[in-house]
């Protein structure tokens, strides 16, 4: 159904059951189900985001400069992307990470035609970094990278939910999981999937967007193909 995609992995995703760090047999699963996809001919832009190792958000609460805070959060990326990246190469997975923070002994300078010419030659692009400025999120990041690269779709891969709910599933029974939802809805009523720069940068520029549970082994698979899992968000 995709040609090409975008698929956001948040660096939670990456802990598995450790709840924090790497878990390199959670990486490694995550690989087997983007390697599926790979097969298929689609071509695969990742961001990876770094909340298993840092946050940001939570530094500045303990009263750290936030600029300082995030800085450091990109850094947390590149390390992600790194075990992203070592994961599918074991696979026989070709790849490049591309980073928006000069960091040149581990990944190449985010340049889009750069990375427009690597997807052209099969190879999986691993955007970390973030976009290389404090105060946005990775979820800006790839709605950007995603734009950038004419990825038809953002895959918001969640982990351990099955899609957008009205309020948080792990503190409501009566939580409402919503199949179909536009950005305007997550913006009017203020949901938690994603940040407001995100969720408008994706209506402005008519970016559509599935947020699914990726700890369902072949789910990014079932999405890529069209099956109906998760919620669909459009502009």
């Amino acid at each position: 159904m995709y040609k090409t995609i975008l698929l956001k992995l948040s660096g939670e995703a990456l802990a598995g059951d450790l709840g924090s760090g790497i878990d390199p047999k959670t990486v490694f699963e995550i690989a087997e189900q983007v390697k599926e996809v790979w097969e298929l001919g689609v071509k695969i832009g990742i961001v990876v985001g770094g909340g298993n190792i840092w946050r940001g958000k939570t530094a500045e609460g303990l009263g750290m400069d936030r600029s300082q805070a995030d800085y450091m959060g990109m850094l947390a990326t590149i390390m992600n992307g790194l075990a992203v990246q070592d994961s599918l190469e074991h696979l026989g997975v070709p790849t490049r990470v591309l980073t928006a923070i000069a960091c040149n002994n581990v990944a190449e300078p985010y340049i889009r035609r750069r990375a427009i010419r690597h997807l052209e030659k099969n190879r999986v692009c691993i955007f970390v970094g973030g976009l290389g400025n404090p105060y946005f999120s990775t979820d800006t990041a790839s709605v950007l990278r995603a734009t950038e690269i004419g990825a038809e779709i953002v895959l918001m891969a969640k982990n351990n939910t099955d899609g957008i709910y009205d309020k948080d599933p792990n503190k409501y029974d009566d939580a409402k999981l919503f199949s179909e939802i536009t950005f305007e809805d997550i913006l009017h009523l203020n949901l938690a999937v994603m940040d407001s720069t995100a969720a408008s940068l994706c209506k402005d520029n008519h970016m559509n967007l599935i947020a699914f549970n990726m700890n369902k082994k072949g789910n990014i698979k079932k999405v890529v193909t069209g099956e109906k899992i998760g919620t669909y968000v459009h502009h």
